[in-house]
């Protein structure tokens, strides 16, 4: 999946974890892949010292490991959802479709 690494799609990715009554937290903190998972209490912490193309990157890495579900999500975050984490299969490129999701 192919997208751009901007402030926007970060904000997007935010209100996803939000939809899935997740809470973002930005902290320091010595997280050996950069962040942690509080499965209990529904909270990701993420290094705060990273770019917004690594927060992006590691919000993506997190959401196949956390329970997400799908009836609590709004329709084009469902969508958006089942993109991030639908397998890729070499040799396909669905990167227009995926960047004119994240225009609006």
């Amino acid at each position: 999946m192919s997208f751009k690494y901007t402030p926007n799609t970060l904000k997007k990715l935010e209100g996803l974890y939000e939809e899935a009554r997740y809470i973002i937290r930005y902290e320091k903190g010595h997280f050996n892949s950069g962040y942690c998972i509080l499965e209990e209490r529904r909270v990701v912490v993420i290094n705060k010292f990273f770019s917004v193309e690594g927060r992006i990157n590691a919000l993506i890495e997190i959401l196949p490991n956390i329970t997400v579900k799908e009836e609590e999500l709004s329709g084009e975050m469902l969508k958006w959802y089942k993109q991030l984490v639908a397998p890729t299969t070499p040799g396909t490129d669905d990167s227009v479709q995926t960047q004119m999701d994240l225009a609006e």
